[in-house]
């Protein structure tokens, strides 16, 4: 092969765990994600020295888990094969999986692949991931997520304010699991006069509610202009959603703790959930990007669960993407992260996705 056609043969896959202290960062108050960061990355290296990297950033303690499957179930079926065929690789991993898969541990641990899989390509073809996909526009707006019920009622509202100064445009907040409907209702009502009537409200129940406590406080928060109330019910529960996006006025919405687009079968059977926020952690760019074509199908936006720095690609190549999520976890491990101002998020033209980890951070390594 010559340099100008690397051979895009996958020659090895290397999984590394890194476990990070949070930045020291006065507006993560609140936050209820544990006492490390645990960040995976799987880097795929081809036999043309063109090398993708994926990761996850597990939120709970499932880093080992993940690693332990890529090790057995993935990597062996993976290595000599050509890292081009991503359409075939995840589908011959769903299928391999599919007794003890579907979802979870396994899903995760393909998306993990998937994300180097698309990098290499995209470096291959001297591209960045969204022209790659077809490019549809450079910006795309992002809201200041993060508002963290832990911090309270005020720390919620202080930390929305510094979003605004900074220019979003919108803001999440947090409600249930920790307050009282009560509480919650009056978070509610005080954020609305502290932001005044130009910026958006969004509210994160973290499945944290039954349906008809969902019912009776979204008709509460009505009266605030809230933009949407967002995974009100646990993920299984679609009959709950469907309920409460019948009951209400406001935008009822969901997807992150969703696997793959089959998981989201529901919510295209009866589009109920105006906009969709599914995880490229579960289920990879490959089904991200399905998942996003069948969402227009049915008239549905979408607006990815956080990682602005990779669903900016997504979202950049789509006619339906909506909204960009940044709680600003992990913004201080990148080189050279996306550009974020005036409440809009700019895609990056490096190719792939673009994205390479801070030398000091590979320290960390467990």
């Amino acid at each position: 092969m010559t340099s100008a056609n690397p051979d895009m043969t996958i020659r090895d896959i290397r999984v590394t765990m890194l476990r990070l202290p949070w930045a020291d960062d006065r507006w993560l108050k609140g936050a209820a994600l544990g006492a490390t960061r645990d960040i995976l990355i799987c880097d795929v290296e081809t036999s043309g020295g063109i090398t993708g990297m994926g990761y996850l950033f597990v939120f709970r303690p499932a880093m080992q888990s993940i690693a332990t499957c890529l090790d057995e179930c993935i990597i062996p079926r993976v290595i000599g094969k050509d890292a081009t065929a991503i359409e075939a690789i995840w589908r011959d991993l769903w299928t391999a999986t599919m007794t003890y898969g579907r979802g979870g541990i396994a899903a995760m641990a393909m998306s993990a692949l998937d994300i180097a899989l698309w990098d290499a390509v995209g470096k291959r073809a001297g591209l960045p991931l969204h022209r790659l996909w077809g490019h549809y526009r450079s910006e795309i707006p992002i809201y200041g997520s993060g508002c963290f019920r832990g911090a309270g009622g005020d720390g919620m509202i202080e930390k929305a304010l510094h979003f605004v100064k900074q220019g979003y445009k919108a803001i999440k907040m947090q409600v249930a699991h920790v307050h009282t409907p009560a509480q919650d209702l009056d978070n509610v009502r005080r954020m609305r006069e502290a932001l005044g009537p130009d910026i958006d409200i969004m509210i994160d129940v973290n499945m944290g509610w039954s349906a008809d406590v969902a019912i009776e406080m979204g008709r509460k928060f009505e009266k605030y202009d809230i933009y949407w109330l967002e995974e009100p019910v646990p993920a299984d529960d679609f009959a709950g959603y469907q309920r409460i996006a019948a009951a209400l006025d406001m935008r009822v919405v969901g997807g992150e703790t969703h696997f793959t687009r089959y998981d989201l079968r529901p919510f295209f059977l009866n589009p109920c959930l105006p906009i969709l926020q599914p995880d490229p952690m579960r289920g990879g760019m490959t089904d991200l990007r399905k998942i996003a074509a069948l969402a227009d199908t049915f008239g549905i936006t979408i607006a990815p669960h956080l990682f602005p720095e990779l669903n900016v690609h997504l979202l950049a190549s789509i006619p339906n993407g909506i909204w960009c999520e940044n709680m600003a976890l992990i913004d201080d491990l990148w080189v050279d992260p996306p550009e974020i101002a005036n409440g809009m998020i700019t895609v990056p033209e490096r190719p792939g996705h673009g994205l390479k980890f801070k030398d000091e951070v590979l320290k960390f390594k467990i």
